[in-house]
């Protein structure tokens, strides 16, 4: 086992990291910008190392920075969370030449499930079902359209490198074609600095559900179910839950099963989630995350499995700590990402927390670095806790939300938590009927 963790990241995360460490007895590094000198995981973790001012690229972002903070310290690995560099194969390589262990998977893993257009030749090839689409990139808008009336309108266009929605468009028309995919060009090249872009059948009612998946690197996989992440504004998730409502044991079993023996098939490390679109009782896969996800804990909710703790054990040599016949699934669970944004506009809103005063009781979880005084920095994420409610079945996790809800205060800031008030009581939402464009078209009547 590891003697140091440095965690690579900030925010709830990083102290959703460092409580593992902890369980696990290994001693923990906290990195932080400037505007993160009294962020709750600097203050809870054993040794902290300032890496630069507030700009991702200079602090969080900057690998030479991160390799001193692990050279000063003596961390022998390093967990990097979601986001910033949890998906760098450059990253993780580097760490290896430095004999430090990269806490996920293999950066070659990592680069094939990078590159979208690759991503998905390897899923075809393991036998996962994917989107009609273009058969590699297309480069000018002439082969855009051909590709487009051959499947059928509408289509997605997609960067390659994409993420977060940035560098996707919808084209529903041969009229709107050429717009979109110049847009969507711009974008990618703008957000990733890469304009390649490939072309997708657009489902138009489809679910969004990802299959949680676990390898040990030595052919060892197991899948723990599905979540169901449909409610999403601008392909940006902000409900989740498990099980799916849409989903049956069937289904359920069909699909994790030939995704566990996929990630057998590559030998593939850690935690990973591959995600599909699902429409009409049909999986398509979109994309594999080779991280851990921002909603993990519904699945933790449901299996009792630390998910984090099993990254730290796996890359450390050892092993699963369980077969797929030992995951047993027990009741609902239920994500909410409580976001500091205006709940209609979604805009931004740091500044001070005046008042601090989560729910409690008896299946209710919540995972956040903020607190009574902390003031939110305006240079990153918005994302400031998340409200993970479980119960025996959904209808129980339903009525237990509503009333966590009721007992969240946050002042000072505006939050998505009116949204929420909203979202629970609506019927559709109660009885578990939305797909991924729901979201967006209820905003946009309200």
């Amino acid at each position: 086992m590891f003697d140091k963790v440095l965690i690579a990241n900030r925010g709830e995360i990083a102290l959703r990291i460092q409580r593992a460490c902890k369980e696990l007895g290994i001693a923990t590094v906290a990195v932080h910008s400037t505007a993160d000198a009294d962020a709750m995981h600097v203050r809870l973790a054993d040794e902290s190392v300032c890496i630069g001012p507030p700009t991702s690229s200079d602090s969080y972002l900057n690998i030479p920075r991160l390799l001193a903070a692990c050279e000063i310290t003596g961390a022998d690995a390093v967990h990097p969370g979601y986001g910033f560099l949890s998906e760098n194969a450059r990253f993780a390589e580097i760490l290896e030449e430095h004999n430090i262990t990269f806490i996920g998977p293999t950066s070659e893993h990592i680069r094939i499930m990078g590159d979208k257009i690759e991503a998905k030749e390897t899923a075809k090839r393991l036998g996962i079902p994917v989107v009609p689409g273009s058969d590699g990139a297309v480069k000018t808008e002439t082969e855009a359209m051909k590709v487009a009336k051959g499947m059928g309108f509408p289509v997605l266009i997609k960067a390659t490198a994409g993420g977060g929605g940035r560098g996707m468009k919808v084209a529903t028309s041969a009229e709107d074609l050429p717009m979109a995919f110049s847009t969507a060009r711009s974008e990618a090249k703008a957000a990733f600095g890469n304009d390649s872009v490939y072309i997708e059948k657009y489902l138009t009612k489809p679910r969004h559900i990802e299959i949680q998946v676990f390898g040990d690197g030595q052919g060892n996989a197991v899948h723990l179910g599905e979540r169901d992440c449909s409610l999403q504004r601008r392909h940006q998730k902000v409900f989740e839950e498990a099980p799916s409502p849409a989903i049956n044991a069937a289904a359920r079993a069909r699909i994790g099963e030939t995704v566990a023996k996929a990630m057998q098939t590559i030998k593939y490390r850690g935690a990973g989630t591959v995600e599909f679109l699902y429409e009409d009782g049909e999986f398509y896969f979109i994309e594999m995350n080779t991280r851990i996800q921002v909603e993990h804990p519904v699945t933790e909710a449901i299996t009792g499995i630390d998910l984090v703790l099993e990254q730290i054990r796996v890359a450390s040599g050892a092993g699963l700590s369980f077969r797929q016949e030992d995951i047993q699934f027990s009741g609902h669970a239920i994500e909410c990402r409580i976001n500091a944004e205006n709940p209609r506009t979604f805009r931004p809103s740091p500044g001070q927390i005046t008042y601090w005063h989560p729910p409690g009781g008896l299946g209710i979880r919540v995972d956040s670095g903020a607190y009574q005084g902390y003031r939110i920095p305006p240079y990153y994420d918005s994302l400031i806790g998340k409200l993970i409610v479980h119960g025996k079945t959904r209808n129980e996790c339903m009525m237990r939300l509503k009333r966590a809800l009721s007992e969240f205060v946050i002042d000072g800031i505006e939050t998505t938590i009116p949204l929420f008030h909203e979202l629970v009581r609506h019927p559709d939402v109660v009885n578990g009927m939305y797909d991924i464009h729901w979201l967006e078209k209820y905003l946009g009547k309200s």
